[in-house]
């Protein structure tokens, strides 16, 4: 499941991953508050927690995950992600620097750090 982060300034998007999170949760949540926020911004900014309820992605939100990326590929101006998880932290530091935006991680105790970085 993946619920919206409240009281973020307009041109960033946050989201707390719990659970298992699927390529429904990217159809229904993920992708439309994305495209509203494109309407009024060139650039967005994203901040992705995967904390401790987080259990991982169903095969099909892995490949959600990946389209919603490069779909609005030149569109991302900062991506901070929020996770313990070394699979994760690992993945994104390894092709974050393929998109033109700038892209960190954060240990979920670092999480207010990682608000503040991505909204400042």
């Amino acid at each position: 499941m993946i619920e919206m982060i409240p009281a973020l300034p307009d041109n960033v998007l946050g989201f707390i991953a719990k659970g298992e999170v699927t390529a429904q949760d990217y159809e229904t949540t993920l992708d439309p508050e994305i495209e509203r926020a494109l309407e009024s911004h060139d650039k967005i900014r994203l901040l992705y927690v995967l904390g401790e309820d987080f259990t991982g992605f169903s095969g099909g939100a892995m490949w959600a995950d990946g389209k919603v990326g490069m779909k609005h590929f030149n569109r991302w101006e900062r991506i901070a992600v929020v996770s313990d998880k070394d699979w994760i932290r690992h993945t994104i530091d390894s092709v974050g620097w393929l998109l033109p935006a700038k892209v960190r991680t954060f240990h979920v105790s670092e999480e207010a750090d990682a608000s503040a970085w991505v909204t400042s």
